[in-house]
């Protein structure tokens, strides 16, 4: 499936595996969760239907790239066969002190997904986009925390991470999309453009 835009336009993309609704709604049972620690009911959450699994995040592109990158991406995913993921274990990226992000991980067939994302990184450095420079590490994002409310809710994240239970909600993934994200006051829209199956 696939959707052209404007050649002149700009678009922000970026390469992911959509989440089947029972694990956004796990997720969403997770935020629920901490929200009831008071200390951070006032993160920034990220609604339940804008977390995806982003494999590449190729940011502000021309229009006039999507057809090349949607071939690189149905190129990465040739003779990958669907495999299974499930939620793993609550964390958060930023020091003890400064915690900036909570998110959840990914267990499961974990190797597929990396031979996957590698896949997925080789093809689209062939288009001009730079392989990153940090280690692939899969997570959902629940949260952004901002930088002034860090040292406040440090040690509260730290003790509800430590007695979470995010449980084991489980997806098969089937395709790789192309997403574009648009940034609006109320929050990001997200609009697929392209899905290549797995087969």
């Amino acid at each position: 499936m696939t959707s052209h835009q404007p050649p002149g336009k700009r678009l922000r993309l970026f390469v992911a595996i959509e989440l089947p609704g029972e694990v956004l709604q796990a997720l969403n049972d997770i935020q629920h969760e901490l929200q009831q620690e008071p200390a951070l009911a006032r993160l920034r959450w990220v609604r339940p239907e804008g977390i995806h699994l982003t494999l590449k995040f190729l940011g502000e592109t021309p229009a006039a790239k999507q057809p090349a990158i949607e071939q690189m991406i149905a190129r990465a995913v040739e003779g990958v066969a669907p495999f299974d993921l499930h939620l793993g274990r609550l964390g958060k990226f930023g020091g003890r002190s400064s915690p900036r992000v909570v998110w959840v991980d990914v267990a499961g067939d974990v190797e597929a997904l990396q031979r996957l994302q590698a896949a997925v990184e080789r093809e689209l450095a062939k288009a001009g986009f730079p392989p990153e420079s940090r280690a692939f590490s899969p997570h959902l994002t629940l949260a952004r925390i901002p930088p002034e409310r860090a040292r406040d809710v440090a040690e509260p994240l730290a003790r509800v991470i430590e007695a979470a239970t995010p449980g084991s909600a489980a997806m098969r993934v089937g395709s790789v999309a192309l997403m574009k994200s648009e940034l609006r006051p109320s929050g990001a829209v997200y609009t697929r453009l392209f899905d290549a199956p797995l087969r």
